[in-house]
Parts: C-alpha cells; structure tokens; sequence
C-alpha cells in the first residue's frame, strides 16, 4: 500500500515519534508499505511520521532500488557517533520543491533495532550519513530546515503559507 506524503505544517512531523515495542507482521507489513511509499515518491528516506504515523520507524534506500542490499531498516534509531562536517543541498519529501545547503557531521554511527527487534549499529558516509540524520531528526520532530538560518526558515514557512492559501499545498 502506498501511503501519502504528509506535508510541512502536519502537527504529526512537529512532534518526537513513540517508541516501538511490538515487533510482529504488522510492524513487517508496515516497513514494506513504507519502502513501496518511499519509491513511489522518489526518495532515498522515509520516517513513518512522513506517512502520519507517529513511531520510531524509518527506512533508507540511498541506491534507490539499485542495491536490494542497501535498503535499511531503522527502528527506534539513535545516533550514537559524529565525525567530520560537510555541506550539501538537502532536500524533504515532506517539503517539496524546498532544497536548502545543510552542514551535518560528515559520518554518523546510529544504533537501532531491526524488523525482529534485534539491537545493530551501523555506520555511513556523506549520503547515507545525512540520510541517517535526516530521518532520525523526524522522529525526534524536527525538519532539516532546523538547520538552516532563521531567514531562510522563515522564507520557506512564508512561501508554504502561501501555497496553503492559494489551495496548492
């Protein structure tokens, strides 16, 4: 099933995530939903706040379905490592059209859980290592415009409100 985007302005994308608990063939069913969303909407990440669930659950793909291997399962996701600093245009499938220079630690390590609950740590460079920050800051609540300065956060909530207004949003 693939599940709408939820946009900028959600209060569901404004709020941290709640902890998963149960790891069963729902929770299975779900991570599937959310890999067959993420592609259908051309991203590389998707947090499930992004399809308004609010759990700590996100998947990356940073291959785009190039590598069945790299597609990863994070669970209750916690960065546990930063090295480094790096800058790059960042973008959000919850904020289309909005692309934004972002500097993130260059290599992060994150602890989580997978499908079954078991406990990994996995490490990642430049694109994975933003995409790992990326989707933890949704479930801790925040968008990557976060990181930005106050100016160019505000263009970018005046531009959506105008959007909204207009009906496009």
């Amino acid at each position: 099933m693939i599940y709408p985007i939820v946009k900028f302005g959600d209060p569901v994308l404004e709020k941290a995530a709640e902890t998963v608990t149960v790891f069963d063939d729902e929770l299975r069913k779900l991570l599937d939903d959310m890999f067959e969303s993420m592609y259908a909407a051309h991203g590389v990440g998707l947090a499930a706040p992004q399809i308004g669930i609010s759990r700590r659950i996100a998947v990356i793909d940073i291959t785009f379905k190039e590598d069945p291997n790299a597609k990863l399962v994070l669970i209750n996701p916690e960065i546990i490592r930063t090295e480094g600093r790096h800058t790059q245009q960042e973008g959000c499938l919850s904020l289309p059209e909005f692309r934004e220079n972002v500097t993130r630690p260059r290599v992060v390590t994150v602890r989580a859980q997978d499908a079954k609950g078991n406990w990994f740590e996995k490490t990642g460079e430049d694109l994975l290592a933003r995409a790992l920050q990326h989707e933890t800051d949704h479930l801790n609540g925040k968008l990557y415009i976060a990181h930005i300065s106050a100016l160019k956060r505000d263009l970018i909530k005046r531009k959506v409100r105008k959007l909204i207004k207009q009906g496009e949003w």
